[in-house]
């Protein structure tokens, strides 16, 4: 059998072997950009209680990934926190949802009110080993729905 024109690894023990082509070495795990952190709101209040649902019309999903290797985070507590259709803010938009074994994490909620002239949502994670993370998610107006994936910084 002659040598392939790629090699492609299913797993960084598979390289090395005979049907790798010469000078090919195990890739390094990959890395994921880490995800920025911005400000923490001061509407935010701790131990929100976990529900997945606190209103209608959008839902905000996503994946929790690791930074060092971007291996999916399970059981991360993800609390989100926006102003109501009034603009103004209220428990009644507040909750946490737990993430799944694949990382993944669904809120449903009302389109957020806009308190400072564009709607947006606040979203925090913390997971013991990674610096916890506060960034806001501006949704469009009309959506419906709207992607957040975070990649968490690890601790130093």
């Amino acid at each position: 059998m002659g040598t392939p024109v790629a090699c492609i690894v299913a797993s960084a023990l598979l390289c090395g072997v005979a049907w790798c082509p010469s000078g090919a070495t195990a890739a390094s795990p990959p890395k994921c950009p880490i995800t920025s952190s911005g400000y923490m709101d001061p509407n935010y209040t701790p131990n929100m209680p976990v529900r997945s649902r606190v209103g209608t019309g959008f839902v905000l999903s996503g994946v929790i990934r690791s930074g060092i290797d971007c291996a999916v985070i399970p059981r991360a507590r993800v609390e989100i926190w926006h102003a109501g259709p009034n603009g103004m803010y209220d428990d009644t938009h507040r909750g946490a949802v737990i993430t799944d074994a694949a990382g993944h994490y669904r809120f449903e909620t009302d389109f957020p009110g806009s308190s400072f002239g564009q709607p947006h949502i606040h979203v925090r994670v913390a997971v013991p080993g990674f610096k916890a993370l506060a960034t806001v998610f501006l949704p469009k107006p009309g959506t419906t729905a709207g992607t957040l994936d975070i990649v968490l910084e690890p601790e130093v």
